[in-house]
Order: structure tokens, then C-alpha cells, then sequence
């Protein structure tokens, strides 16, 4: 639930300022469209409306996930409404829908988006909590809630499902770097691959945060490690090859690096 994540760190979860549908969608849409990198002619709110009109979102137990689809490149984003009183929303189960999680998905995130809604449905059915956002009173608790949501969902995923989510994750950054690496086993992973964060600012040698002090002097000592993550996604030397999963923008001009590092000889793609 990366996206959904994301848009409670960067402030799209807002209380919904009445109980109309159309008003509610228009809300949301509009969070959606102020996003720097959405493009101004993007038009999220028509969009979700006319999907709306053809299909009903609500997805039971009050909650709705309208969305808007585009051509253009990006990231699948979102944008959360919570509703105190409760929107008519016409659902199927003919429950008021206390929240709704708008996305705006791009040709390239369908994939993404898809595996975001069954995370998300999945969380919804077996977590009681999420099935009762009527009762909570303040936004900070509807964002306690989100957050304790999601990271039951991440550790609820067996090791070996991580190992396979973080070998896939990888994998695709690194052909999009431009390297291919040997394949690596469940066993190899689970002894090979290290996460580590990087903060980036300006003037400043990288900071690496990780466990395995060797590996941290090893990637400060990367002369060009912060070129390489902005420019390519992707740094290397020697046998340690390090990958960008993510970055976080901090003010005033801070980039937090979610990264993957491993062991083992690449050649250009």
C-alpha cells in the first residue's frame, strides 16, 4: 500500500468538509490535481465521475475507491477523504462510506494500482478497526489507524514473501539502471541484500544509515553515490551494487533514499 502510504506522509489526508458524493469526489480531485507532477490538463475529477457513473466504487464496510486513469508517465497516487458523518455513497452493501481513497493511475502503475486495491481490501476485511472510522473523532486518529493498517499488512508477509518482494524490487530497478545481476535464491537474499537509508543534502557527504557498520563505511566512502541514485537509480562499485526503491523529499533541500544494497558482479545491459 505504497501509495496509499505515501499520501499520509505527504499531507492528502483531509476531512471531508460535507457528506455530499459529487462534492466529496470534487474534494479529492482537486488534492489530486494540485500535486506538482500531476499534469494541469489531466482533468481527475471528470475522470472519476464519469467511471463513477458507469460503475459504483464503494468496495463495502465504508469504504470507496474511486479512480482516474491517464496516459501520461508517473507514479500512482492518491488522495484520502474521511467522513465523520458518513457519505451516501450508494454502495453495494448500503453502508455509508466514512472514507475514500481517490487514485490517480498512470498506464504504466495499472499493475501497481491493482495490487494496492487487493492489499487494501484484504486489510479492510481483517482488520475490525478499519470498519469502524465513524467512530473516531479527530483526523489523527483516522491516520493512527491507516498507518497501523498498513504496517500489520507489511508484516503480516511471510520472510519469504519479503525475499521475494525485495529480489522482484531489485530486479526491476536494476534493469531500468541498465545492469543485470546473477540470479540469487531465497537463502541467498536473506544473506545478501541489506536495506539501508541515505540523506542526501546539500554540501554534505551522503549519510548512510544501516546495521552492518562495515557496509556503511563501504557506501560513504562512494564518491559518487548521490550523483549516481539521482541520475540512474543505481550505484556500484566493485561487488556492491546499490539500488534506489524510493525517495522522500525533506525540507529544506533533504532527499531521504530508501535503498537495497547486495553483493555480486554486474555487467551493462
Amino acid at each position: 500500500m505504497k501509495a496509499l502510504l505515501n499520501a499520509l506522509q505527504e499531507g492528502r489526508l483531509v476531512e471531508l468538509p460535507d457528506n455530499i458524493k459529487i462534492d466529496a469526489l470534487e474534494f479529492l480531485g482537486a488534492l489530486l490535481e494540485a500535486v506538482p507532477e500531476v499534469p494541469s490538463e489531466e482533468g481527475i475529477t471528470e475522470k472519476a465521475l464519469a467511471r463513477e457513473k458507469l460503475h459504483n466504487t464503494g468496495i463495502g464496510k465504508g469504504w470507496a475507491c474511486p479512480h482516474a486513469t491517464t496516459d501520461h508517465e508517473g507514479e500512482l497516487l492518491c488522495s484520502v477523504g474521511w467522513s465523520p458523518q458518513g457519505v451516501d455513497y450508494g454502495s453495494p452493501d448500503g453502508v455509508p462510506v466514512h472514507l475514500i481513497v481517490m487514485y490517480f493511475v498512470p498506464d504504466s502503475q495499472r499493475n501497481a494500482y491493482l495490487k494496492e486495491i487487493s492489499q487494501l481490501a484484504k486489510a479492510i476485511h481483517q482488520n475490525a478497526d478499519l470498519q469502524k472510522l465513524q467512530e473516531l473523532e479527530e483526523l489523527s486518529e483516522v491516520r493512527h489507524a491507516l498507518l497501523d493498517a498498513i504496517t500489520h499488512a507489511i508484516e503480516s508477509v511471510t520472510p519469504e514473501g519479503r525475499a521475494r518482494m525485495i529480489q522482484l524490487e531489485v530486479r526491476h530497478a536494476a534493469v531500468e539502471a541498465g545492469v543485470h545481476a546473477a540470479p540469487l535464491s531465497l537463502d541467498a537474499i536473506a544473506r545478501s541484500i541489506l536495506p539501508v537509508s541515505i540523506l542526501v543534502q546539500p554540501g554534505c557527504r551522503p549519510v548512510v544509515l544501516a546495521r552492518d557498520r562495515e557496509m556503511v563505511e563501504a557506501l560513504e566512502a562512494f564518491v559518487s553515490l548521490a550523483e549516481d541514485l539521482e541520475k540512474a537509480g543505481h550505484s556500484a562499485k566493485g561487488e556492491i551494487n546499490v539500488v534506489l526503491r524510493s525517495s522522500e523529499h525533506y525540507a529544506p533541500d533533504r532527499i531521504l533514499h530508501d535503498c537495497v544494497v547486495f553483493r555480486g558482479a554486474t555487467k551493462p545491459a
